[in-house]
């Protein structure tokens, strides 16, 4: 008999090793190595289970047809996927244990077969009867949704053939293991294999399925990140558990943006849409304090008023601190940097808090303007006029620099009530702005705050 080997492989990042190591040297973390006996497999099908190969084509032969894509009843869900679920498709959700990945995917396959449509949510972590009482609080009464309590991935792929349904939920990938592999359930052989062979039932038979991924400490999918160059979309349900607001949004997509954002709110029956989350993320704003701004940022085609939080106060140790909630820590220090050499603001010895208010977190230059305001506000204990939206890139020579989307970003604030918006003064032209919203612009940032401070 050939003799069997084994190979170590980190259960965070997937590395591989010959020899156990206590600390995986790709992802630093400790005690993560684990065995697993080297299967080899031989399989006589290809590439995605053709039978025969294929013969390369010249791509201006090829023939393609727009995709009808399957519509929900979340056309915020509709938005992040980029139209619609994609026949065919593999997607994976990730989320914090408990954020409402579940509830979400068993309110769509409601949905789906609603519609006429045969939904198959097959669950790995629960009975049938535990997932029925999930069904009744959340009102799922459809007679095409057909719920199967299985791991082995072997009966799955039988069970799908034999029902052919046109859209499948599998609750959750790392439950799921392939009698082949040798290595436990949730490991790294098994979620690659189960994936690849998920991959293939929904390419072969043109059935969209959803597959949930669980999160590590960190917030990344667990497992290999293979995993996520698998799959056709990734999407991540995001938000606090003592909160009732959460947070879809697509990190990779390739039928869609992957900058779009869905929010929804949790609530005994179910899971919500918010229609107009820019309310939501300014109704308990406090208004005549320093050092809170408004910015409109971009969530893929949608805008969103977000409020920014500073708090600026002497030090009480030899470095001051640095801390930031919702952007990237490195912005702070300089933007600061920008506003003490610019325009003359000593904070070498000031702590600065920044903070992004309802949770939302924000990547994009536009927002530079609205945090080095909103530092400035709290430095100097003035506040900005509370009907004014902050918009623009600051650079380090002080300059503000032109945006995207202007038109969308200050309709969206036309029509929160807003008054008054400093934008870059390259963006003024080439379009028409709302009546009820003062326009100015501001080439750099001592001029903006000149307009927001110290003209009142």
């Amino acid at each position: 008999m050939a003799k069997s080997k084994s190979t170590f492989v980190c259960q965070e990042c997937g590395y591989e090793s010959p020899k156990w190591m206590g600390k995986c040297p790709s992802c630093n973390q400790w005690n993560t190595l684990v065995e697993e006996v080297i299967v080899k497999t031989t399989s006589k099908h290809s590439g995605l289970g053709q039978d025969k190969s294929q013969s390369p084509e010249k791509i201006t032969a090829i023939q393609t047809k727009e995709e009808a894509r399957m519509k929900t009843e979340m056309p915020e869900l509709n938005r992040v996927l980029g139209g619609g679920i994609v026949p065919g498709s593999l997607v994976l959700i990730g989320g914090d244990p408990g954020i409402g990945k579940s509830t979400l995917l068993l309110q769509i396959s409601n949905q789906l077969a609603n519609k006429g449509t045969s939904v198959l949510y097959i669950s790995g972590e629960e009975s049938t009867r535990q997932t029925k009482l999930r069904a009744d609080r959340l009102g799922v009464t459809s007679e095409k949704l057909y719920v199967l309590s299985e791991t082995n991935l072997q009966l799955i792929s039988a069970q799908i053939d034999q029902l052919n349904p046109a859209f499948v939920v599998i609750d959750s990938i790392q439950t799921i293991f392939k009698d082949e592999v040798t290595s436990a359930p949730g490991s790294v052989s098994q979620v690659r294999e189960c994936t690849g062979t998920l991959m293939r039932i929904a390419k072969t038979k043109h059935i969209p399925i959803f597959i949930v991924g669980h999160v590590t400490k960190e917030g990344a999918i667990a497992g290999p990140r293979m995993l996520e160059h698998m799959v056709d979309a990734v999407l991540y349900f995001e938000g606090e558990r003592h909160h009732t607001y959460r947070i879809l949004r697509g990190v990779k997509n390739r039928f869609g943006s992957t900058n779009e954002m869905g929010i929804f709110e949790m609530k005994e029956s179910g899971l919500k849409e918010v229609n107009n989350p820019s309310e939501i993320f300014l109704e308990e704003r406090s208004q005549g304090v320093a050092g809170s701004t408004v910015v409109a940022s971009m969530e893929g085609t949608r805008p969103v008023l977000v409020e920014i939080q500073s708090l600026i106060s002497p030090t009480s140790f030899g470095q001051a601190r640095r801390m930031a909630t919702g952007i990237d820590h490195n912005r702070v220090p300089l933007l600061m940097a920008v506003l003490e050499k610019r325009v003359g603001l000593l904070m070498q010895n000031q702590d600065a808090y920044v903070k992004v208010a309802g949770g939302i977190k924000l990547d994009e230059p536009a927002i530079d303007l609205a945090v080095a305001v909103s530092i400035a506000s709290s430095f100097k204990g003035q506040a900005c006029m509370p009907y004014d939206v902050l918009i623009g890139e600051v650079g380090l020579t002080g300059e503000i620099r032109r945006v995207s989307r202007i038109e969308q970003r200050l309709q969206e604030a036309a029509k929160l009530g807003f008054k008054r918006a400093i934008i870059p003064a390259r963006n003024l032209d080439g379009w028409q702005a709302p009546e009820s919203l003062q326009v100015i612009g501001a080439d750099s940032i001592q001029e903006a705050l000149q307009i927001t401070l110290e003209q009142k």
